[in-house]
């Protein structure tokens, strides 16, 4: 932008520049950035900010993860899974082979019965494999 065409052009000769004569225009009367949030900026980060100081819960000191690991696929994939691996149609399924623990009921299971391997079953997968005539078999 030209110089000429700058607010401050303007204020030449009106020697505060439009920042008043008493209260003067210091250079971070608040603090910088978030300064004061819990004492002169109070009110400003109660009100638009809430929770912003607070911890909640509990700590978990060394969390792992593995513990929870349990990989899930669902009814519908394991025949679509079973064809990209180039399986035609095998009456035995081990999905923990495919890295997946737990089998979900969502889907359809083809027409002819499968036996099928896992960790975890939920009860939906367990009831629709049964009543194909198929049998969940749950690994260790």
């Amino acid at each position: 932008m030209p110089t000429d065409l700058k607010s401050s052009r303007k204020k030449r000769g009106s020697v505060s520049c439009g920042h008043g004569r008493v209260g003067k225009h210091r250079k971070h009367p608040g603090g910088r950035g978030n300064a004061g949030g819990q004492h002169h900026h109070r009110i400003l980060f109660d009100k638009y900010h809430p929770n912003h100081f607070n911890k909640t819960g509990m700590r978990r000191f060394h969390d792992t993860k593995q513990k929870h690991h349990c990989p899930s696929i669902n009814i519908d994939k394991i025949v679509a899974y079973a064809k990209k691996i180039n399986l035609d149609c095998p009456e035995t399924i081990d999905i923990t082979k495919w890295g997946f623990f737990k089998l979900l009921g969502k889907g359809k299971l083809p027409s002819k019965p499968l036996i099928i391997k896992a960790k975890v079953f939920s009860k939906k997968a367990q009831n629709k494999i049964v009543k194909s005539g198929g049998a969940c078999v749950i690994l260790p």
